[in-house]
């Protein structure tokens, strides 16, 4: 039986809906949403499928769920725009703003090398027990007091669950506020983004639950890959927690769908300005290009390039057709692409969660569709 898809999308980019079809036909896709948005204006906006396994209940317009590492795009955009409005240099020393950080041989970490992955703090010596993942005190003095697992700066290893806290904190002692409610204040309201870093308990009736996948990333536990999924440990479920969705950890527990994540990374993809609003300026988004790190990361174990919080396209692994498109994507299969030269920005969003980190066939073949209607 054909999935029932809704929401609008632009006749030139119907073969993106007939993709999104076959994620539920061929791919066996439960609920999700896809979301694209040319020269600032949404060209698609589809969603579909349900929140339960047994298929009764159907995804609605505004269904959130949690997005794992796309969060990461928000927790970057956020840092991003401090720096484009000065109040932040990415190329000062972290401990300028957060002085404790120096400790253990980190006074020269620089801000960037939070945003690309490259400051030595991929996972944590201390062990997260209990709700200490919750308690940003806790992480923030923790992190500052470890001593990098390798030299920062020399190269990347994906700080998986602690570059939301990093960047975090830099946002928190440059502003006074917590990242989600900068995030809030700065770049959700005015774009009209439904997506939140630290979710009200009213938002209990629009989240869905995600649906584990068969297995995960299993590595050597002595290797630095096996210690940064090991420490903090989260397990699938977890984002069902209500202690989960009120904390702020700004590198996985954001709530939101294909639509708010493009609502909020548009004026990234055009020059700075969304929905009849400037958020930045455009030197601003074209700092993201700013080269940090090239090559096998530590962690995932694949040839990345990363720029100032995205990884970059590279022709080891392309994303895009044109130069200047970054992108990132959660664990399960969410994902986000922001192209500046075709001033695009895309996001698919889902609950069925597969093994990968970085996105699996359903994203690929809907940003695959996007190109070629692009291509005409």
């Amino acid at each position: 039986m054909e999935t029932p898809i809704h929401g609008q999308c632009d006749p030139r980019f119907e073969l993106v809906k007939m993709a999104f079809e076959k994620n539920f036909r061929e791919h066996d896709d439960l609920g999700a949403s896809v979301a694209i948005t040319l020269d600032g204006k949404f060209v698609v906006d589809l969603w579909g499928g349900h929140l339960d396994e047994e298929r009764i209940e159907p995804w609605q317009e505004d269904t959130l769920v949690n997005v794992w590492s796309s969060t990461k795009t928000m927790a970057a955009m956020s840092l991003l725009l401090l720096a484009d409005r000065g109040e932040v240099d990415l190329h000062a020393p972290a401990a300028k703003y957060w002085p404790e950080f120096a400790q253990n041989g980190k006074k020269a970490v620089e801000v960037r090398h939070f945003l690309s992955h490259t400051a030595g703090l991929s996972g944590m010596d201390k062990k997260v027990e209990g709700d200490a993942l919750y308690d940003w005190e806790w992480m923030t003095t923790a992190l500052a007091k470890q001593e990098p697992w390798w030299k920062p700066g020399t190269q990347s290893g994906y700080h998986a669950l602690t570059q939301g806290h990093l960047i975090g904190e830099i946002v928190r002692r440059a502003t006074g506020q917590t990242i989600g409610n900068f995030f809030r204040q700065e770049i959700a309201e005015p774009t009209g983004a439904d997506f939140h870093i630290g979710a009200d308990e009213a938002l209990d009736k629009r989240i869905g639950n995600l649906v584990p996948p068969k297995s995960g990333p299993s590595p050597n536990p002595k290797s630095i890959a096996g210690r940064t999924f090991a420490n903090p440990g989260v397990d699938a479920t977890e984002p069902r927690n209500r202690a989960w969705r009120a904390a702020e950890i700004p590198a996985a527990n954001g709530q939101g769908n294909a639509r708010s994540i493009v609502r909020a990374q548009t004026a990234m993809a055009n020059g700075g300005e969304a929905f009849g609003i400037t958020i930045m300026s455009e030197e601003g988004t074209k700092r993201i290009f700013e080269k940090q790190s090239e090559g096998v990361d530590l962690v995932l174990g694949l040839p990345l390039t990363f720029g100032m919080g995205y990884g970059l396209n590279n022709p080891a692994a392309p994303i895009s057709p044109n130069a200047n498109t970054c992108f990132w994507g959660g664990y399960g299969g969410s994902s986000v692409i922001v192209d500046q030269d075709a001033r695009l920005c895309f996001s698919y969003v889902m609950n069925k969660m597969e093994s990968g980190l970085l996105g699996d066939p359903r994203g690929f073949g809907l940003a695959a569709a996007m190109y070629m209607s692009m291509a005409g």
